[in-house]
């Protein structure tokens, strides 16, 4: 019996996730025909109206920025060994920290010492609702895919809750949404900066949050492959028994890994209502939480990997508002179920593909050798 064949990593994480992008966007094309439109009028709509304009890109880099946030909590979660489906919930319970911060604190502080205090908020509330699943999984047992679900419609329910009761717009508004923040708490948008340096863009809900994207990934980074508490955390979820006989304490590392997933997490609010929004509203989240388990797994757990997916994602989401808009017939639930075709494929299917590469390299190997 011949030995397993090792993939290179230039295989594993480029050529593979490639070729199931292809194999997905092959599947889609295929969808699409079937239903009466053609593929490639779809295709250059969709990739026109979200990278063809200075507008279109900038909302597929609000999207992205978004997946990027959601999408590190997931992986995060993933090398401590832990399947974090509660960063939906985990971002909606940080937008009450954002809307605390801005509305108690906007109007007596600038926004050079305001907007840190809503990150802050943010981050802070986001890890705290990662970190009592991390308890009932590490100290009672609780299963932490059924912790995080059932938080993600506790967080929802008390969102509803807060807002209707003690959040809510005076004035007998019939709004379900909160006072409007004050300047000092908004996320200067790219296109204000731009003006402010002599330059017009389009107006677009890319804001500042994107920066703060960029810094997320970058610490991951260094926290999971940098860092003696990032080893830890690996090597816990790596094998959680030998690690302990090391020395390491699995249910701290759970603890660690929840609480920084729920912080990555939150920062989703900070993009959505001090960035956009402006306030906090019902639903702001839309199911970036759980777009984000995709994104993570399409970019193997990696900062790296899961930028290029989310900037992916904010093509496809961007792109089939798009879609649906110019191409009639072409429904909202047709660009959702071409959606999940990515999905499956190039995500959930990551490696059904890995033998055959493997048995093909072990081919080219043993040619060469030859």
């Amino acid at each position: 019996m011949s030995a397993p064949v090792n993939m290179p990593r230039w295989i594993e994480l480029g050529v593979l996730p490639l070729w199931n992008l292809l194999v997905a966007l092959a599947v889609a094309a295929l969808v699409v025909k079937i239903i009466g439109h053609s593929p490639l009028q779809a295709f250059d709509v969709l990739v026109n109206g979200a990278l063809g304009s200075s507008r279109g890109l900038g909302y597929t880099l609000y999207y992205a920025t978004t997946f990027i946030f959601t999408g590190l909590a997931v992986a995060v979660a993933i090398h401590g060994g832990l399947f974090n489906i509660g960063a939906e919930g985990q971002a909606t319970f940080a937008g009450l920290g954002v809307a605390l911060a801005a509305l108690y604190l906007g109007a007596s502080l600038p926004a050079w010492l305001l907007l840190p205090l809503v990150v802050l908020g943010a981050a802070l509330f986001g890890a705290a609702w990662g970190l009592v699943p991390g308890y009932l999984q590490a100290w009672r047992g609780s299963h932490i895919v059924i912790t995080t679900i059932m938080f993600n419609f506790i967080a929802a329910s008390l969102n509803v809750y807060l807002l209707v009761n003690a959040l809510r717009v005076g004035g007998g508004s019939m709004v379900v949404e909160s006072e409007p923040f004050p300047e000092a708490a908004r996320m200067p948008a790219l296109h204000e900066w731009a003006a402010k340096l002599g330059y017009e863009l389009p107006s677009s809900p890319l804001n500042a949050a994107s920066l703060l994207a960029v810094a997320a990934c970058f610490f991951v980074a260094w926290f999971l492959w940098r860092s003696r508490a990032g080893y830890a955390l690996r090597a816990v979820g790596s094998a959680p028994r030998a690690a302990q006989f090391a020395g390491l304490n699995p249910k701290a590392q759970v603890l660690v890994a929840m609480g920084i997933s729920g912080a990555l997490a939150g920062l989703v609010a900070v993009n959505e209502l001090s960035g956009v929004q402006g306030k906090l509203t019902l639903d702001f989240v839309a199911g970036a939480g759980f777009t984000g388990i995709a994104v993570s797994l399409m970019g193997r757990n990696h900062p790296f990997g899961i930028v290029l997916a989310a900037l992916l994602f904010g093509v496809l989401y961007q792109g089939g508002v798009e879609v649906a808009f110019e191409l009639p017939g072409f429904s909202r639930e047709m660009v959702v179920t071409v959606q999940g075709l990515i999905v499956l494929f190039a995500g959930a299917m990551a490696t059904v593909s890995a033998p055959l590469f493997a048995k093909l390299y072990g081919m080219v190997k043993g040619a060469n050798r030859g």
